[in-house]
């Protein structure tokens, strides 16, 4: 017979077990990814196509010497901003179509286009409104982020649990009641992943804006070496947004299983 701390032990073996190779593979995965980078870099395949080893030792260099710092403080701004009024705005209008039918005629085939269409196209046409200020990347960023949060939200709402909601009826619960304690936190969990994939969308809307509007933050650093013929340094700057922004969407994945799906945790 095993101890109670002995079994417990067994028991999460397996799990732990998965959770590595889990790991393990996504290090296979990006390993093969850099070392097939290395490679077309020696080969090479193009003039303007440097090899992993000399990005990253750019990318080093550019930290150290606070290049990559002073970008993303110019990057961050408009990227935190856009996707903070995405968020609170997004989500309310999202529930409020959830839970009316009545805006949902107009409101909803609009966002639809939106995020079917090609709004990148749009971003070049915002400097005509609101010229090359920090507003313009802002506007960019809630033009990419706000119909990803908007319709996921919405859908959310809309799909929540009908037994939850005649449970609360039976009980005589009031409608606010009903929202607050019942559809709305059923419908979190879509809630917060459709916040993650806006985050993904904001970040795509920032660097478009900073590429096609005003050369500045990380944008800048991408057209100043690709004009000077610098290539570590451009690929370097692509590079890191790359990776940042992976590591946030990753980091707000995490919370999401923490906050709202405990059963896949481990």
């Amino acid at each position: 017979m095993f101890s109670s701390a002995e079994a417990a032990w067994r028991g999460t073996r397996p799990a732990a077990l998965r959770l590595s190779g889990i790991w393990l593979l996504r290090g296979c995965s990006v390993a093969l990814f850099l070392g097939l980078w290395e490679v077309a870099g020696l080969i090479p395949i193009s003039i303007a196509f440097p090899t992993f080893s000399e990005t990253f030792a750019v990318l080093l260099e550019m930290v150290a010497d606070g290049r990559m710092g002073k970008a993303y403080s110019f990057t961050l701004q408009p990227l935190v901003i856009g996707v903070g009024l995405s968020a609170v705005f997004g989500v309310a209008l999202g529930v409020l179509l959830g839970l009316s039918r009545s805006f949902e005629w107009f409101w909803v085939p609009l966002f639809i286009v939106m995020q079917a269409a090609p709004m990148a196209a749009l971003i070049p046409l915002v400097t005509f409104v609101y010229g090359i200020g920090v507003t313009a990347k802002v506007v960019s960023v809630i033009i990419m982020a706000a119909p990803i949060i908007v319709l996921n939200a919405y859908k959310a709402v809309r799909h929540a649990n009908p037994s939850l909601v005649q449970m609360c009826r039976s009980f005589q619960g009031t409608r606010w009641q009903e929202i607050v304690k019942v559809i709305v936190p059923d419908a979190s969990p879509l809630i917060f992943a459709g916040l993650r994939l806006g985050v993904a969308a904001g970040f795509i809307g920032v660097i478009l804006a900073e590429l096609l509007i005003t050369p500045t933050g990380i944008g800048d650093l991408i057209t100043y070496h690709r004009s000077v013929a610098e290539y570590p340094e451009m690929y370097a700057a692509i590079f890191s947004i790359i990776v940042f922004s992976a590591i946030t969407v990753g980091l707000l994945e995490k919370v999401e299983v923490l906050l709202f799906r405990p059963e896949k945790k481990g």
